[in-house]
C-alpha cells in the first residue's frame, strides 16, 4: 500500500462527516435554530480527525518529504495550495467557535455566521478532497522509492498511535492548571 491510501480512507470519513454537516445546514435554514451539540461535535472532528489527525499527516509527513525532494512546478504549486487550503479550514473552524459561543451567550447574530461556516466546510471539502485524491496525492507518490513509501506508512502509524497519548496528555495537563 501507498502513504496516499491510509490518506484516502481518512477522506472518506471527513466527506461523510461533511454530508452530515449539509443536512445540519439545511435543517438550520429551515428552522433558524442551531443544534449547538452538532456544532460541537462538528468542531472536535473538524479539530482532532480533520486537521490534528489527517492534515497533520499530510503537513508533517508527506508534505515535510516532499519538501526534500526535486517537486514540479505544478506538484510544488498545488502542495502550497493544500497548506493553504488547510489554514483556510483551520479559520473557519475558528470562526464557528467564536459564533457558537456568541449563539451560546444569547446573541442571534451569530447563527448566520454558524451557517456560513459550515457551508464553506460543505463546499471546501469535496473540492480539496478531489485535488488531493486525483491529482496530488498519485502525483506525489511518484518521487519516492518503495522503500521510502514503507517509511512513511510506518511513521503515518507511529503519528496515529502517539495521537491519542497526547490528546489525552493535553487533557491531563489542562485540568492541572
Amino acid at each position: 500500500m501507498q502513504p496516499r491510501g491510509p490518506l484516502m480512507v481518512e477522506h472518506r470519513l471527513i466527506m461523510r462527516m461533511i454530508s452530515l454537516i449539509d443536512q445540519e445546514v439545511k435543517r438550520i435554514e429551515k428552522s433558524n435554530i442551531v443544534d449547538q451539540s452538532f456544532v460541537d461535535k462538528t468542531v472536535e472532528f473538524l479539530r482532532s480527525y480533520a486537521d490534528r489527525t489527517h492534515h497533520g499527516k499530510e503537513e508533517n509527513i508527506l508534505f515535510r518529504d516532499l519538501a526534500k525532494k526535486k517537486l514540479s512546478d505544478i506538484d510544488n504549486s498545488i502542495m502550497n495550495e493544500l497548506v493553504q487550503e488547510h489554514a483556510a479550514g483551520r479559520a473557519t473552524t475558528a470562526a464557528l467557535v467564536a459564533a457558537a459561543e456568541t449563539c451560546r451567550n444569547g446573541d442571534a447574530s451569530g447563527l448566520p455566521v454558524i451557517k456560513e461556516c459550515l457551508r464553506k466546510f460543505v463546499d471546501f471539502y469535496p473540492r480539496h478532497i478531489e485535488k488531493e485524491d486525483k491529482i496530488f496525492f498519485p502525483s506525489s507518490m511518484a518521487y519516492f522509492l518503495e522503500a521510502e513509501q514503507k517509511t512513511m506508512l510506518d511513521e503515518f502509524k507511529d503519528f496515529d498511535a502517539k495521537l491519542i497519548h497526547d490528546t489525552y496528555l493535553g487533557i491531563v495537563e489542562n485540568l492541572e492548571k
